[in-house]
């Protein structure tokens, strides 16, 4: 591993090509998240003109099939995660980056001429086409991260690359209201994140690197210092190399840190889909507090989370840089404080009554806002455990992860009976609250963060000479005889 003194030694710049891929990582994740996430807006609009721009088409929706369109993106969505990691390794990384964005862009520009004769089923089947698109995206951007980040660099760029997702969030909710209110009414929900994905296509043709040895701007001295760092001939392989590299399954499928990550991921998306659909649902409800039809709450929490993201980040950096703490200690105090913090928030909501909003708020916008540590905590791990596997791991992982928002909204269907009963949702949130604590409870004890064997390119072949030199078994004294013998 190269040094910070190493790195000044060689000339190395502030600002290099890895920082360009990081960058152009962090922009396709927010104008993927644009895209995803307007819908919440967009429904709306569609449905009630008057609460936006009302020059524009308002359709009769039912509430089961305004439900169908907010879920539909996710219906898609885990159904590629997993094909996403082997897709990458074929094509490599660049060319499954555009694919996800290009599809996903265009298929955003379709609602506005296709509602007006398909209805709500044709946005619906868009949705569900554009999830499938954005399934290969987060598998990709975990072997891109693999690729480039030298090891001492790895957690500062691959947590500066996942506040796309926090960013990218809370624009679509500013944005969205401010378009739908504009000259270009609601339709222009559509082509505005659908043009923003189109342009980060078009730069991330001229930008975009598999790996550095194929990037055409990156200097000699940039190139020394991330493969020196690398070591890429054991570690991260280049993208034609990792190709041929054979995926060990049963390694993997039998590996206690590779579970403990994906219960972890599992535990997460489960508590944060609590927090983001139903907690919401519960302050209308019980609190009598309709959040969403209030810009600035609706934002609020995710500003907080998108600004203690890059606190996690710097502080991480340099509890790191300054051997206070290792990686694995710093990983499982961020995901605990992500974890166990939103737990006992969800608790403690469900205690509240209606003349406690602010205290509500507070509890929401901390939530959601401490949850952010979860990136650094465990959304990484996976290119600590394996960086030639990363995006094959990080498709696994999704498509667990991507199951469970389809299936919060079923549970609280099933317990929730009446919004307005506050016993029934303490069951929702205790139950999200016991996912939370258990989930990083398993992670603290079996998770590592430190590389598998099983990375090793060659580990297939010498499992298989370990096999062909084990001595034959003997038979034991009471062994029935065969004709043979």
């Amino acid at each position: 591993m190269i040094d910070k003194t190493k790195a000044k030694e060689i000339n190395l710049p502030h600002l290099g090509q890895r920082h360009v891929q990081i960058f152009m990582l962090f922009t396709s994740i927010i104008v993927n998240y644009i895209t995803r996430f307007n819908s919440g807006v967009a429904v709306v609009a569609m449905t009630n003109a008057a609460t936006t721009n009302p020059n524009f088409p308002e359709y009769k929706w039912s509430d089961m099939e305004k439900s169908y369109i907010l879920s539909s993106f996710f219906w898609g969505n885990f159904i590629t995660q997993f094909p996403g990691g082997y897709l990458c390794r074929r094509l490599g990384a660049k060319r499954t980056m555009l694919i996800a964005t290009l599809g996903s862009s265009l298929l955003s520009l379709l609602p506005p001429l296709c509602v007006r004769w398909g209805g709500w089923g044709i946005y619906c089947g868009i949705r569900i086409v554009q999830g499938l698109f954005q399934g290969f995206l987060f598998p990709c951007i975990h072997a891109h991260l693999a690729a480039w980040c030298p090891v001492n660099e790895r957690n500062r760029l691959g947590a500066l690359a996942n506040t796309g997702i926090e960013c990218g969030t809370l624009l679509s909710i500013f944005i969205s209201g401010i378009i739908a209110a504009s000259a270009i009414g609601w339709p222009g929900l559509f082509y505005v994140s659908g043009g923003m994905g189109l342009m980060w296509c078009v730069v991330w043709l001229l930008l975009g690197a598999n790996n550095p040895a194929e990037s055409k701007f990156i200097t000699k001295a940039e190139l020394d210092y991330i493969v020196s760092s690398q070591n890429s001939t054991k570690k991260v392989e280049s993208d034609e190399r990792a190709q041929k590299i054979p995926v060990p399954w049963h390694a993997i499928l039998t590996s206690l840190p590779f579970w403990a990550l994906v219960i972890a991921r599992s535990a997460h998306s489960w508590g944060f889909s609590t927090l983001q659909a139903e907690l919401p649902s519960y302050m209308k409800g019980v609190l009598n507090m309709d959040m969403k039809k209030n810009a600035f709450y609706s934002a609020l929490p995710y500003l907080a989370m998108w600004c203690m993201s890059y606190v996690y980040l710097i502080v991480s950096d340099v509890l790191l840089n300054r051997n206070i703490l290792s990686l694995t200690a710093i990983r499982k105090t961020f995901n605990t404080l992500a974890f166990w913090t939103p737990a006992t928030a969800l608790l403690c909501v469900g205690l509240l009554g209606e003349e406690q909003k602010n205290f509500a708020i507070v509890l929401m916008t901390l939530s959601v806002g401490m949850n952010a540590g979860a990136t650094i905590g465990s959304a990484l791990n996976t290119i600590d455990l394996s960086p030639n596997h990363a995006g094959i791991l990080m498709g696994i992982v999704n498509t667990s992860a991507n199951v469970l928002p389809i299936l919060t909204p079923l549970l609280v269907g099933v317990v929730v009976k009446e919004e307005h009963n506050r016993a029934q949702w303490q069951l929702v949130f205790i139950i999200a609250a016991v996912v939370f604590a258990s989930g990083n409870l398993f992670y603290l004890i079996f998770g590592k963060m430190h590389l598998q064997p099983w990375d090793d390119k060659d580990y297939l072949l010498k499992k298989n000479e370990e096999k062909s030199q084990l001595p034959p078994k003997e038979c034991s004294e009471n062994a029935v005889p065969t004709l043979s013998s």
